[in-house]
């Protein structure tokens, strides 16, 4: 269900709702998994930022040099008039691709989509000022939400895109029906611009989602306060840790919060009460590595043609860009 525009100054927003119909579902099964979605409260946003800082964290400023490096080429090659960002943030990498557009474009608009409503609005605000010749205008809800909603409202020539390599959030069946879900959104002609992180050794990979800072540890658990404010819970993070492990087998990071001791927790919006016993983790996100053929063939066979990829000089991290 679409709530209707809030108005923010001279633009808006949309928020697009749920019901926490997934938070009972993984709560209720073994093992316990949670949506990491509900990392991104404005707390939660805030501190990803933090993250995106760190120098164990090289995903950020990885994608940001290829972007920084390409944004002009990718331009030139697309031409769009309509920029959609799903999982925006503060859209600071995006910037390089807005600077690159508007040199070329004589109108163009932005859809910043994001679950967190503060990072939003004052991202859409910050933007406004820096692109006045851009039309902004953001979606406040999820990655599935907004793609339905795009369905239905379209405007001629497109480029949706997804950086960040939160594609890596997805488990193989998710990542299918995701990539199904923007080729059924798109129309021909249209383009998809993905960013992915690449297979690396183990040693990097950990490093990254163990900061040496905590700062992935309180991103991690602030989920919990999360769902405290949003469900009306009772976590108490203090009784909960954080790690990350990297599991060769599957290419991806797996992020856990662990029961320090045995006890109930209810999230009264939800009507939902949790048994944890001592030992017992939650699976927070999974973060998978990719092969860069290996998607760029898998993302063709739902219709979503290579016209061209780029990487780093390490090969860490890689942008592919498709046409319907």
């Amino acid at each position: 269900m679409i709530a209707q525009p809030l108005t923010v100054l001279d633009h808006h927003y949309q928020e697009l709702r749920d019901d926490g119909e997934d938070v009972i579902k993984g709560l209720t099964q073994i093992p316990k998994t949670l949506s990491p979605k509900y990392f991104y409260d404005d707390h939660g946003s805030l501190l990803f930022e933090k993250i995106c800082e760190l120098p164990e964290y090289y995903p950020t400023r990885t994608e940001a040099w290829i972007l920084n490096e390409y944004a002009d080429e990718i331009a030139k090659i697309t031409n769009c008039c309509e920029l959609i960002e799903l999982g925006s943030g503060s859209s600071t990498k995006t910037q390089a691709l807005l600077t690159a557009y508007q040199k070329i474009a004589d109108s163009c608009r932005y859809l910043p989509i994001d679950v967190s409503g503060g990072i939003l609005k004052t991202s859409v605000l910050q933007l406004q000022k820096k692109y006045p010749d851009i039309a902004i205008h953001g979606l406040l809800g999820t990655y599935e939400q907004a793609l339905v909603h795009l369905e239905s409202n379209y405007l001629q020539s497109r480029m949706l895109f997804f950086l960040g390599s939160s594609l890596g959030n997805f488990n193989p069946e998710e990542c299918d029906n995701f990539l199904n879900q923007v080729s059924h959104t798109l129309q021909p002609g249209d383009f998809f611009l993905l960013g992915i992180d690449l297979q690396k050794p183990k040693d990097i990979l950990e490093a990254a989602y163990n900061d040496s800072q905590g700062v992935t540890a309180a991103f991690n658990l602030n989920m919990l306060s999360h769902l405290n404010w949003r469900f009306q819970g009772n976590f108490d993070i203090n009784l909960f840790r954080h790690q990350a492990v990297y599991n060769q087998i599957d290419n991806q990071i797996e992020m856990y919060l662990h029961c320090q001791k045995s006890h109930w927790v209810t999230l009264a919006a939800l009507d939902l009460k949790v048994f944890f016993a001592e030992g017992e983790s939650i699976l927070t996100e999974i973060s998978r590595k990719f092969n860069l053929a290996t998607m760029a063939k898998q993302m063709e066979s739902k219709e979503l043609k290579t016209v061209k990829t780029w990487t780093d000089e390490k090969g860490w991290f890689g942008l592919i860009l498709c046409q319907v």
